[in-house]
């Protein structure tokens, strides 16, 4: 097994490559049956690497992309990560059940501020094994954590068997920074993977946050920043840079 984490190169990266960097994002509460439709479409149209829709949506969503290799996703105790662990594997099961094969969990926020790193490994745990093989991408929701309790939930996710450490849920004050990108990559060893998610919006962007080490993204914005790609001339000269946006 190689010792080095799996990175892109913003630089010589795909278009098809960058297309199976993003998780499309259906989330939003007010979205429609018709809306999750034209998004799958729109996943389906563009190659991405899985759609994220919410638990109601999974079974809609597994027959909308069957024929494809767009992955479905789903979230569990989304967004504020309260459940109990008894709901979070109940969620987990279930949606695994109705064809999710990615599943992005929120820890226990308060559980990890208030210093029970023990509960919050063990839920993980828990919800890895409700996976049964599926992925999981745990989100650790960076904006409410400071430096220590972020290495220590990272560190959680990796000992207790997820796949990812996830920046955020898109509904906290702010979200992906380079420079929390930056520390994930640095404290999970090369078998975690990293995912960036909000307030990624353009094509430049995006590749920033490949840059820092992100091999999965979470966005709305997936077709204006692969059309982007169609329009460039060579990668931004920004991309890779320690900055947020």
């Amino acid at each position: 097994m190689s010792s080095q984490p799996f990175r892109l190169d913003p630089k010589t990266i795909t278009k098809a490559q960058l297309a199976k960097t993003i998780d499309h994002s259906l989330l939003q509460p007010q979205l429609t049956d018709e809306d999750v439709v034209k998004g799958c479409e729109l996943a389906k149209r563009y190659g991405v690497a899985s759609v994220c829709v919410k638990p109601y949506h999974v079974s809609l969503a597994r027959t909308l992309l069957v024929d494809t290799d767009v992955a479905v996703g789903t979230v569990v105790s989304f967004p504020h990560g309260s459940s109990t662990t008894a709901t979070k594997v109940f969620e987990t099961t279930e949606a695994v059940a109705n064809g999710a094969t990615e599943i992005d969990m929120v820890i226990n926020i308060g559980k990890l501020r208030s210093g029970d790193i023990d509960y919050v490994q063990d839920e993980i745990r828990q919800v890895v094994l409700a996976a049964n093989g599926a992925l999981v991408k745990v989100i650790l929701e960076n904006a409410y954590l400071d430096h220590d309790q972020k290495v220590a939930a990272y560190k959680a996710v990796e000992s207790a068997g997820g796949n990812f450490v996830k920046t955020s849920t898109g509904f906290a004050p702010t979200g992906a920074t380079i420079d929390d990108l930056l520390l994930m990559r640095a404290t999970v060893g090369p078998s975690i993977q990293v995912k960036a998610a909000h307030g990624i919006r353009t094509l430049e962007a995006l590749l920033e946050v490949i840059g820092a080490g992100a091999t999965r993204v979470g966005a709305t914005a997936t077709a204006a920043m692969l059309d982007a790609f169609d329009n460039i001339d060579a990668v931004p000269s920004s991309a890779g840079k320690e900055s947020g946006y």
